[in-house]
């Protein structure tokens, strides 16, 4: 428990941190910002003064530095008097020689800055209009490439922490499936053994098929664990037929209270399938079903083709599963039984859709009313 606090600390302290770093730099970038957006300003400024120092000189005025700041100058500029433009610079021709562009890129630059007025005679005004450098509108954006860098490098993190995770848990499933599968051998063997030694001593043959069938069942559990954790064998299986006898093995082990109910095309279905995985699935879900309704209810398995699909609907009377929860129902750990692990659906989901390619999900459910599951395979 301690570990597992000093973890979650260490997780929030870094999130915080990484939240801090990123505001400092937002903040510092603004800083930056404004500091040469003022800087331009100034040299704004000073081109208006240069403009009224030459426009004022008289034949034996030194006018080398006032065209030199003139010239130099690399921003968009506009210069009006009584609301007309009398000059521009640094503007692309195509909206130079057209009188609406450039009245709608004045427009423009009256919203990027404040214009600087420029007095030409005792209350007469001619107003500068310039617009941004191209260092500043990079300037602009590069929070925003920021944060979208910062963004997919946190994706790339989960994704690989994520990974990493399931992974793990991938590792200690299959490990612990095979540790079960070994240690249900053993005692599986002797009961072999003494279902012989009971044969031998003439033992009523109706007692003898049950055990025998349960013995059958023992080894197929183990068969099944064994192959959680490696890719398991598909060979070409009737599907109706393969859920039938999951089917019917579950109907006669179960109370009479439950009305059992099974539909199925009379034509065969073949697909790929391993049979011990797909009557893990069925069983999975049946029981899953009848844990819903109590022990008590209808539930019915039916089988529909339909074009190059064929569909497996289990639905049962129960309790019913809330809309937001459809999908959170095939997470490992999540079970609404007081006693659950909530591994049987998550388990399933991955027999389903990593070793037989195919979809499963809640196709409908109401509260009070009752839930379908459905499996989804392709032909073939």
């Amino acid at each position: 428990m301690q570990f597992s606090d000093k973890r979650n600390s260490t997780r929030w302290f870094i999130i915080f941190a990484s939240f801090l770093i990123v505001i400092l730099i937002l903040w510092n970038t603004y800083s930056f910002f404004q500091i040469f957006k003022n800087e331009e300003r100034v040299k704004m400024e000073q081109w208006a003064l240069a403009l009224k120092t030459l426009n004022n000189a008289d034949v034996n005025a030194d006018t080398e530095l006032p065209l030199k700041i003139i010239q130099n100058a690399s921003i968009p500029i506009i210069v009006t008097q009584e609301g007309k433009i009398i000059n521009d610079k640094n503007i692309e021709e195509d909206i130079a020689k057209d009188k609406d562009k450039l009245a709608q890129f004045l427009e423009k630059l009256k919203s990027e800055n404040d214009a600087i007025p420029m007095e030409y005679s005792p209350g007469k005004f001619q107003y500068l209009y310039y617009g941004d450098s191209s260092l500043l509108n990079k300037l602009k954006y590069y929070p925003i490439a920021l944060l979208l860098i910062i963004f997919l490098f946190g994706a790339l993190v989960y994704n690989f922490y994520k990974s990493t995770k399931m992974a793990t848990q991938n590792k200690l499933w299959a490990g612990m499936a095979k540790e079960t599968a070994h240690q249900i051998g053993t005692p599986l063997s002797s009961l072999i053994g003494w279902l012989e030694i009971m044969k031998a001593n003439n033992v009523s043959e109706t007692i003898l098929v049950e055990i025998e069938k349960d013995i059958n069942r023992l080894q197929t559990i183990t068969d099944r664990f064994s192959k959680i954790g490696s890719e398991p064998i598909l060979e070409k299986k009737d599907i109706i037929e393969e859920t039938h006898n999951s089917f019917d093995y579950l109907k006669s082990r179960f109370s009479h209270q439950v009305t059992f109910t099974f539909v199925a095309p009379k034509e065969p279905i073949y697909i790929s399938l391993n049979p011990e995985l797909q009557s893990w699935t069925i069983e999975n879900l049946m029981k899953n079903a009848i844990d819903a309704m109590k022990g008590r209810g209808a539930l019915t398995v039916a089988i529909e083709k339909e074009g190059q699909h064929v569909r497996i609907n289990i639905t049962d009377s129960g309790k019913g599963i809330p809309k937001n929860q459809y999908k959170r129902v095939f997470e490992p750990g999540f079970t609404t039984k007081k006693r659950g692990w909530g591994l049987g659906l998550s388990l399933t989901k991955r027999i389903v859709e990593e070793y037989h390619k195919g979809k499963i999900k809640v196709a409908h459910s109401e509260i009070g009313v009752g839930t379908t599951m459905q499996i989804s395979y392709k032909l073939g």
